[in-house]
């Protein structure tokens, strides 16, 4: 016993001080628990979305309120749950951490980090399911957001704060544009946040390691629920990565969050109300599948000045079976979202990669949200590869072509080669600007398709050499003024006669 009997005088002050009488506390029992859902009983007062723990330190989500139980989506492996434990409710909602600390980051749904580089910095933390602005507080989506791909820029263009939704069947390049987009971000001012959503591990590998080495990943964040981690967390993925993506669009800055995909984050809605009891509609989707995905999306916006100025766009990516659009999901996707970008099987087999179907593919904000430069040189170009294609169809039936026919013939199997881009290798706008301007001068009309291409990797070695001054003035204004519009079409007939074509 020690000598000195302060440590007992103490221990008696603290015994003293604690307040004694009856306290209550509410526990559930866990009734029975199976593929990532546990059935709950005992806990009357839970509210719907609120964060509930079990004894063993697993944490779950309350998804449906009944009389007498609750059903309730794990965030955590279920192996060490069993039927008798016990669940507390905390009174609070799923939060996940936000921050410039989460940048250059690969992150799951709750922030937890999967790249081995230690404890994830963070400022706050913000519920994953938050109200989208209203419309008092958005504004007109006018400024543009340039993904590189050469198909997209000319003929759909997007903005900031717009929902386009990229939708396809499997393997058709769908998350490659969306990837490509993150990465023609590199020297903008725009953090892009990823989400993958029952992927597979090699799948989202793939996608990371073209971000890490040729997006600028310090401004990235990689939000990450593969195909093995619980239902869980894969229906939560995208509402986090919307409150990350949030966090920068609240102080002003621009974010674009990737989305992929939405048609497997429909599968696990439909999975945990089944589970979960909840009365199937068509296709089985539960009747709140829509509700889901709108108020999602609708998270998307472009603030006004009196909200900050920021913007949120949004590209979500859906999956179509034998290029079915009609399906439930991909039709209500298309309805929540400002345009679609629809990716063609058979145009992905012939080589035309991007394979996007120009036809069916449509931006709903227009040409407002379009680079002065590129609308002032694209002009009809939409207009003319229709009529292209259209003619192509039928000319395909033999026969005898006159002459015009032929030219327009010719100069739309031109454009269509322009159009063909490699992945991992978005266009930097001036030189998106000169090769409309090649094609609607005419300028490619006497090469082979093998000598449009070989121009094309060219081109912005001359243009850097030979119209540095003009290219630099479209890229900083993204105006095409008369004398840079010469300049760079003094260049490209000086590229196209190297090549065999006409000088101009």
């Amino acid at each position: 016993m020690p000598h000195d009997p302060g440590w007992l005088h103490d221990a008696t002050a603290r015994v003293r001080s604690t307040p004694l009488g009856p306290m209550a506390e509410r526990r559930g029992r866990v009734e029975e628990i199976a593929d990532g859902v546990a059935m709950i009983s005992g806990l009357p007062d839970v509210r719907l979305d609120e964060l509930l723990r079990f004894e063993a330190g697993q944490f779950g989500f309350a998804q449906v309120l009944e009389p007498d139980r609750i059903g309730c989506v794990l965030l955590d492996a279920a192996h060490a749950l069993q039927a008798g434990d016990a669940v507390r409710g905390t009174g609070d909602v799923v939060r996940v951490p936000v921050g410039p600390g989460l940048l250059g980051r690969i992150v799951d749904p709750l922030g937890r980090p999967l790249d081995g580089k230690g404890s994830v910095g963070f400022e706050a933390t913000l519920p994953v399911e938050r109200e989208a602005p209203g419309i008092i507080e958005r504004d007109l989506v006018t400024q543009p957001v340039q993904t590189g791909v050469l198909v997209v820029d000319t003929l759909f263009a997007l903005g900031r704060g717009q929902r386009e939704l990229i939708v396809g069947d499997p393997a058709t390049g769908k998350t490659t544009l969306a990837v490509d987009t993150i990465i023609a971000q590199k020297g903008s001012d725009m953090v892009c946040i990823y989400v993958a959503i029952g992927q597979k591990t090699s799948a989202v590998r793939r996608a990371v390691d073209a971000l890490e080495k040729q997006a600028a990943f310090d401004r990235c964040i990689v939000v990450v629920a593969g195909a093995a981690t619980s239902p869980g967390l894969q229906w939560i993925a995208p509402f986090a990565g919307m409150t990350m993506a949030e966090y920068f669009r609240d102080r002003g800055q621009h974010a674009l969050i990737v989305i992929d995909d939405l048609s497997k984050h429909a599968a696990t809605h439909r999975e945990i109300a089944l589970l979960t009891r909840q009365s199937p509609g068509r296709e089985a989707y539960p009747g709140d599948v829509f509700y889901v995905h709108a108020r999602l999306l609708e998270r998307a916006a472009k603030l006004s000045a009196a909200g900050g100025g920021g913007s949120l766009t949004a590209l979500p990516i859906a999956q179509t079976e034998a290029g079915n659009l009609s399906a439930y999901i991909p039709t209500n996707l298309i309805s929540i979202t400002d345009g679609q970008i629809v990716l063609d099987a058979t145009l992905f087999q012939e080589g035309q990669k991007p394979a996007v179907d120009v036809g069916v593919s449509v931006s709903r904000v227009g040409g407002k949200t379009q680079a002065h430069a590129l609308r002032v040189a694209a002009k009809s170009l939409r207009l003319d590869y229709a009529q292209f294609l259209e003619m192509e169809v039928f000319t395909r039936f033999g026969g005898t072509i006159e002459p015009r026919t032929q030219a327009q013939l010719t100069r739309g199997q031109r454009l269509r080669a322009v159009l063909r881009q490699s992945q991992h290798a978005p266009m930097r706008l001036v030189d998106e600007v000169a090769l409309v301007l090649a094609v609607q001068k005419g300028l490619l009309d006497s090469l082979t398709l093998p000598q449009v291409t070989a121009l094309r990797a060219a081109l912005p070695a001359a243009l850097d050499s030979s119209a540095s001054k003009a290219s630099a003035a479209v890229m900083a204004s993204g105006r095409l003024a008369d004398e840079d519009c010469a300049a760079l079409l003094e260049v490209l007939g000086k590229l196209a006669s190297s090549f065999g074509g006409p000088d101009v």
